[in-house]
């Protein structure tokens, strides 16, 4: 799989960027040449140079920091919101195409096609506006939004692993239920699951940055590239760089996970050659 995996270079980039971000994320605090909160009014709207390489805003705020630390915000959003929607929607998966029943096709079936008829933005704007504005309610309400997409996914790899004559054997060894799912069937599901929540951080991402954009997402003084780009969006026209480097990094980061997750389904796939 490896092998297969570093043969598609295009995959091998977006690995290998989506670690940089990762580890920018983490050592944000070393790298970052200052406090993405410090403000300094001698400095308010100055293009790159190379004191302040992106730049700084209208408070004058070195963009290049906010934008290091905006990295934190958007990997933790997106990985935090996808694992609330992979601890719901696995367990309620698992069982509900296991066991199938009336509550399977009738009440967990038909909540879930409930929450897919609706747009996922319009969605999660309405869970973070119940809810309220800030990056933990932000991101309860994507993990939500994201449920469903899971549910339905490890639902269909149970259908078509539970007939199969591996799982005839176990029960016909009498080997329990909670085994047969947890350790037979769950294990021959994970790849499906893994590409898909891959995928999914880059959608969490761009939904965090929309919710930040619209005031309903990480709040004000912390760096967000959402609501970074909200603030620059008053000064595209004297200042442009305040939108441009994180509607750039916003841009780069989805594709770069989007493109290692295409290669790892692309690995996992034994009908790709």
């Amino acid at each position: 799989m490896a092998g297969r995996f570093l043969q598609n270079k295009l995959a091998v980039f977006g690995g290998i960027f989506t670690l940089l971000l990762i580890l920018t994320g983490i050592f944000a605090p070393v790298i970052a040449p200052s406090d993405p909160t410090a403000q300094d009014y001698t400095k308010f709207l100055q293009g790159p140079s190379a004191e302040n390489w992106f730049g700084t805003d209208e408070l004058g705020r070195d963009l290049l920091s906010r934008v290091i630390y905006g990295a934190q915000v958007s990997l933790k959003a997106g990985m935090i919101s996808v694992g609330i929607a992979l601890i719901i929607g696995i367990p309620i998966g698992l069982f509900s195409g296991y066991y199938r029943g009336v509550l399977d096709e009738f009440i967990i079936m038909r909540f879930t096609d409930a929450l897919l008829s609706f747009p996922s933005l319009v969605l999660a704007l309405s869970l973070a506006a119940v809810l309220g504005a800030g990056l933990e309610n932000a991101m309860i309400a994507i993990g939500i939004v994201f449920t469903p997409n899971f549910i339905r996914l490890m639902r269909a790899e149970v259908l078509s692993q539970r007939e199969r004559e591996y799982v005839e054997a176990a029960r016909a060894s009498g080997i329990s239920d909670l085994k047969i799912i947890f350790v037979h069937i769950f294990p021959n599901c994970l790849g499906p699951i893994l590409v898909q929540a891959t995928l999914a951080i880059a959608g969490a991402i761009i939904a965090e940055a929309s919710l930040s954009y619209l005031g309903l997402g990480t709040q004000p003084p912390t760096p967000s590239w959402g609501a970074m780009l909200s603030s620059g969006q008053g000064y595209l026209a004297d200042a442009p760089w305040i939108a441009l480097f994180p509607g750039l990094f916003i841009f780069l980061t989805v594709l770069a996970i989007n493109l290692f997750g295409d290669g790892l389904r692309d690995a996992l796939d034994p009908k790709t050659k």
